[in-house]
């Protein structure tokens, strides 16, 4: 029985995608599924396919990125001409790195004569982007990967730290004798780096199309709110009433923001507050002979707040 084991890797792996995403994730008050959200994003990430831009892979980048196909019966297969990605620079860095751990995965199957576990990950799946959920599935073919691995390999295994650092288990591949082991480790450590930054893309992607809903959210109700401001405006105006209705209504509008029930009682009892009653323009009685008082101000403004109160608009 080995010192290690793929719980101590298990326990590890966990440890650090928590750590990912606490780091990474902002949360954000929202009612929509999940499902809801994946369509938006989704979408969002089409729509934003015209600002993509490729990146070259850069020369002078460590060797570790740059991982050599692993020894298998299966040679003539690497040497196939692969078809255009379709997926995202860090999706497809991501693809490649599990690619690489599967085939270094089955060549020491093949070498050992042990039987593969049943993995359940698929790249395409990757497209047209990243999810936390796939994440996790590829950690669990990654352990499943690891038991075959303690399987073959009991005794080099049996002193690897499962808490190392990316460098120290890159270091502890550098010393193994078995190509494919060496490729699995360094590939697992791939794996890690590649999920932590298409984590990173997938939150960045997430704030970018949660912001836009957000916006033409605001949008949207900005819109409603002015129409129901003409509304009220065209309505008090069509009654001819001593008032300036759109500075009465844009005052109560400013109000109701803060507390809606407290603005609207206001507005119904005491329409004043939010502007003056406009005493020159109420028509005097009697032919012009009963000059007009403040009583008749005070008449006008209830009588306004009465009429705001049955106003459905």
């Amino acid at each position: 029985m080995p010192e290690n084991s793929t719980t101590d890797i298990n326990e590890s792996i966990m440890e650090r995608l928590e750590n990912v995403s606490d780091d990474t994730k902002v949360e954000i008050a929202d009612n929509q599924s999940d499902d809801e959200f994946e369509k938006l994003l989704s979408s969002f990430i089409a729509s934003e396919k015209s600002d993509v831009v490729d990146i070259k892979e850069d020369p002078k980048a460590p060797p570790s990125r740059r991982i050599p196909a692993p020894l298998s019966t299966k040679e003539n297969i690497q040497n196939e001409p692969s078809a255009p990605s379709a997926l995202g620079t860090d999706e497809e860095e991501l693809a490649q790195a599990y690619q690489n751990m599967i085939d270094s995965i089955t060549a020491i199957s093949e070498a050992q004569q042990i039987e593969m576990p049943h993995l359940t990950f698929d790249s395409s799946k990757l497209s047209p982007n990243y999810k936390p959920s796939l994440g996790r599935q590829i950690v669990q073919d990654t352990l499943l990967c690891w038991d075959l691995m303690f399987a073959a390999f009991p005794e080099k295994l049996s002193t690897i730290n499962p808490n190392a650092t990316d460098e120290q288990f890159l270091n502890f591949a550098e010393g193994l004798s078995d190509q494919n082991l060496q490729l699995a480790i360094i590939s697992y450590v791939e794996i890690l780096i590649d999920i932590e930054n298409c984590e990173i893309s997938y939150e960045e992607r997430r704030l970018k199309a949660q912001r836009k809903r957000i916006e033409r959210a605001l949008y949207e109700e900005y819109q409603r709110r002015r129409e129901r401001k003409l509304k009220f405006i065209e309505a008090i105006a069509q009654k001819d009433f001593p008032i300036d209705a759109e500075r009465l209504i844009n005052n109560y509008f400013k109000t109701a923001t803060k507390d809606p029930k407290a603005a609207f009682e206001v507005l119904t009892t005491n329409p004043a507050v939010y502007a003056p009653i406009q005493n020159e323009k109420i028509k005097p009685k009697l032919f012009g002979l009963i000059k007009v008082t403040p009583e008749d101000g005070i008449k006008e403004n209830h009588r306004i707040g009465a009429f705001l109160k049955k106003l459905r608009v």
